[in-house]
């Protein structure tokens, strides 16, 4: 989205009034206009830079979520686990994964597959007039903000398939899911690829990052298998996690990081319309995320017999979710009805998932799958230029390729260096057997 207008103009005028000295009036538009064009870039550099930073928060609220929901015996695990997929994902991102997500006219297959190729940066120096798309932003901020959204989907996978994986194994899938697998489908879209072509319509990535984490998740987790002693006899053991205050620190710290997530993605900030519609996706993010919290604690109580904190920590995660595909264009009623929605179906699908025998550790499967194609299919409500047609025909593309190539490297993994520890290594803890710490007792479930 390029975007320039009169707040540009009027900052420029305002700050740098020494420009109109000694011109006559045909040579101080030209200057405004000039300048109002590269403050449209700064504003737009700086929004991706602020965004990609709340986004980044979002990486230490994955983290917390999931340390907090495992059994204290895995929790080093997991916090391993988290930062280092950040990190893989950072280079193998730089490396090939932005340039197959926006290959400009660099398309192997046109509007289907790009070209692997390094990010390279604008040089240091760099001068205004030697910046060709001067409307938009730096690379260096773009990539910066796009790499935030790559690293999320990774985050995604990781609770899901918690307390039970090797880590050498998962950290190989994350490397492929963000150098290759993620890319590819989002260049779809965002690279202007052929689902773009169609029309098909998510702002900030219900499908496109969050579904695309969720179809990864459940083809890991079905690969994988569930943990030791979770289904037996018939029944679901419940496994609580051994710190809720720390999953419910990183709730909102996610909560707080999605409006960078969502408001960043309206990708400029150098016009009056476009500051508030920042402002507005801001409002209705916050909004859909209470709707969500406060739906999954109604209805886990009239479900249960009695309210449910996990439930209601995915409930909110569900209604930030489910707005994602169009944060902008709803007004705050609808937005918080989106929201709400996303938290009843967390409420219903966990359940469902068990009855499966599908262990998701997280929930991550409901509020990132499930939620996500809501949020997808919800964009028709408020966004009259989305129709339901593509709609449906980009959740089908991206699921299909999403849960097959995930498929294909979960079996690769599990048939060469397997992927699952064994059933002593699972009861004595992650920590102990894959990160060679001392055993000591887990309180919560043996």
């Amino acid at each position: 989205m390029k975007r320039t207008g009169l707040l540009s103009v009027a900052v420029a005028a305002a700050l740098m009034p020494s420009l109109a000295l000694g011109q006559d009036e045909n040579g101080l538009a030209e200057s405004v206009e000039t300048l109002s064009t590269e403050m449209v870039f700064i504003f737009n550099t700086l929004l991706f830079l602020i965004g990609g930073f709340l986004v980044f928060f979002m990486a230490a609220g994955f983290c917390m979520l999931e340390a907090g929901m495992v059994r204290a015996k895995n929790t080093t695990m997991q916090l391993t686990k988290n930062i280092a997929l950040f990190s893989l994902a950072a280079i193998a991102y730089f490396v090939v994964g932005f340039m197959i997500m926006y290959p400009g006219d660099g398309w192997i297959i046109d509007g289907w597959l790009g070209m692997p190729l390094l990010t390279v940066l604008e040089p240091v120096g760099v001068s205004f007039d030697a910046i060709e798309d001067i409307e938009y932003a730096s690379v260096g901020s773009d990539f910066f903000f796009q790499l935030m959204f790559c690293a999320a989907t990774a985050s995604i996978v990781s609770g899901a398939v918690a307390e039970r994986i090797k880590l050498w194994p998962f950290l190989a899938f994350v490397v492929v899911l963000t150098g290759l697998i993620y890319p590819i489908q989002a260049s779809w879209s965002w690279g202007e690829g052929w689902l773009d072509g169609i029309g098909f319509s998510d702002f900030a990535g219900s499908s496109i990052v969050h579904s695309a984490g969720g179809w990864a998740a459940l083809t890991g987790v079905i690969i994988l298998g569930a943990r030791a002693g979770k289904y037996k006899d018939g029944k679901v053991n419940p496994i609580p996690g051994s710190n809720l205050a720390l999953s419910t620190l990183g709730v909102f710290i996610l909560w707080l990081g999605w409006f960078g997530f969502n408001g960043g993605s309206e990708l400029a900030l150098g016009t009056v319309d476009a500051v508030a519609n920042v402002s507005r996706i801001f409002a209705n993010t916050n909004t859909a995320a209470a709707g969500g919290a406060v739906a999954a604690l109604v209805m886990s109580h009239f479900m249960f017999g009695k309210a449910d904190l996990t439930m209601v920590l995915n409930g909110a995660l569900a209604g930030l979710v489910s707005i994602t595909a169009e944060p902008l264009e709803p007004g705050l009623g609808l937005a918080t009805i989106i929201g709400a929605v996303g938290g009843v179906i967390v409420v219903f699908t966990v359940p469902m998932l068990d009855k499966l025998k599908i262990d998701d550790v997280v929930g991550a499967i409901p509020v990132h799958l499930f939620a996500g194609i809501w949020g997808t299919l919800a964009v028709v409500l408020s966004n009259s230029d989305a129709n339901i047609v593509s709609q449906l025909i980009g959740i089908l593309a991206i699921g299909a390729f999403m849960a097959g190539a995930s498929a294909i490297v979960w079996m690769i993994l599990k048939f060469t260096v397997g992927i699952r520890v064994d059933e002593e290594a699972e009861i004595a803890g992650l920590d102990t057997s894959e990160l060679g710490m001392e055993a000591y007792p887990d309180f919560t479930r043996a």
